[in-house]
């Protein structure tokens, strides 16, 4: 593999271990991110001509340490406060071991845990960890969040200097600390989840990674059953990922996936802790497993049991009221009860101006229309949610699907 595309890779798979490491031994977002871009340029530079590293994450991690001590020091000459120095003090103190991975493992945990501190409003923890944890821009964070670029830059640096201002210590909270904070670390296992399942196959570090991370959480603290429906619901969906696009890139539905591609080892582990949340007080996550069971252990798309599917979105939009639930549970019954059933309810949907501009609620009412063979109505169903979407992916899916429909009404107008 070239060393750009190495590059690329280690960034998308180590971005976060390494600021984690950083964080931690530095004590500053702020040298973590700036030290770690440096080393990633002097990879640019060095590994075309010197050939990759053995251990790039090391590797990444030492020059990014210099580069920070360096600063420091620079610094050092001209600030009086005394903060530079004493981090120069701490960095320079020479290794008494060799690299230690169980360690990153740790400081990924830390570092959730002290972006999600109860000190820090919900949007901010879950932003500062996705910028941290999963080196996502600004741009890319403020896009999720539906918030102008300046807002969400604000709110990163403000956030940060929180931390520092309130010395939030970095480190995994003691056990009586942990409920308090669970709310935004299982949001931003699932956020990362989603960040690495959208692509064909690029996101797949992200996603091995969430899973890695709601273990940890679910073993930290086994008498909560939402980690265990997060993990299951992970697993569910990672389960189908071999069968989701094609091998061009291309598109697969749930209902026309090959089946045989499924990881059943996964799907079996999800199934139980599934089962496992659902039998204890089951919150949100694990509800939303309990859906991706029933799509997971159906034998076939015909075998789905949809009106059990339906029941469940009731139960999660009592629990969770959400436009997007209700999207979802829309297409359920239609599923269950007929297309002209969750026609009906998309229609309640649009009629409130709930998801207005939301592509997949074009492409639900589209794909109900072209099941129906309402194709006019259906073209433009798919026009409308094509000129929404950003995804390649789903651009080139909804492209075709048009062209579908709009062969369908040339052969019908001749």
């Amino acid at each position: 593999m070239p060393p750009g595309r190495v590059i690329e890779q280690v960034y998308r798979e180590e971005w976060g271990r390494i600021v984690a490491a950083l964080i931690r031994l530095f004590g500053s977002f702020e040298i973590a991110e700036e030290a770690a871009q440096e080393a990633f340029t002097a990879a640019v530079e060095q590994w075309p001509r010197q050939g990759t590293p053995e251990n790039p994450r090391a590797w990444l991690i030492a020059t990014a340490r210099h580069k920070a001590i360096d600063a420091l020091r620079r610094r050092s000459r001209w600030e009086d406060d005394g903060d530079p120095e004493e981090k120069l003090v701490l960095a320079e103190q020479p290794a008494r071991e060799p690299f230690d991975e169980s360690a990153v493992e740790d400081n990924r945990l830390r570092l959730i845990f002290t972006c999600c501190h109860p000190a820090l409003r919900l949007e901010a923890q879950v932003a500062l960890t996705l910028r941290t944890l999963c080196g996502m821009t600004t741009e890319q964070i403020a896009k999720a969040f539906l918030v102008p670029l300046p807002t969400m830059a604000q709110r990163l640096v403000r956030a940060q200097q929180k931390i520092h201002d309130a010395g939030i210590p970095y480190r995994t909270p003691a056990a009586e600390d942990l409920p308090e904070r669970l709310e935004a670390v299982l949001l931003v296992i699932y956020l990362v989840f989603n960040e690495g399942y959208g692509g064909a196959g690029e996101g797949r570090a992200l996603c091995e990674e969430a899973i890695r991370l709601g273990r940890l959480v679910a073993e930290l603290l086994p008498g909560q059953v939402e980690p265990r429906g997060l993990l299951a619901l992970m697993l569910l969906h990672h389960a189908r990922r071999a069968a989701r696009f094609d091998a061009l890139g291309e598109m697969i539905l749930l209902e026309e996936q090959d089946r045989e591609l499924w990881n059943g080892a996964e799907i079996e582990e999800g199934a139980r802790l599934a089962e496992s949340a659902l039998r204890s007080a089951p919150g949100p996550y694990s509800v939303q497993a309990a859906i991706a069971a029933l799509h997971a252990l159906a034998r076939d798309a015909r075998a789905t049991d949809w009106p059990q599917i339906a029941a469940l979105y009731d139960v999660l939009l009592r629990m969770q009221s959400s436009p997007v639930i209700e999207l979802n549970r829309a297409a359920a019954v239609a599923m269950a009860q007929g297309c002209e059933a969750g026609l009906s309810l998309l229609d309640e949907l649009e009629d409130r101006g709930d998801l207005r501009d939301y592509p997949l609620l074009k492409a639900a009412r589209a794909d109900l229309l072209r099941r129906l063979e309402r194709w006019e109505p259906a073209a433009e169903a798919y026009r409308r949610a094509l000129a929404l979407t950003a995804s390649a992916a789903e651009r080139r899916f909804l492209a075709k699907r048009l062209a579908e429909a709009e062969s369908m009404l040339n052969g019908r107008a001749r």
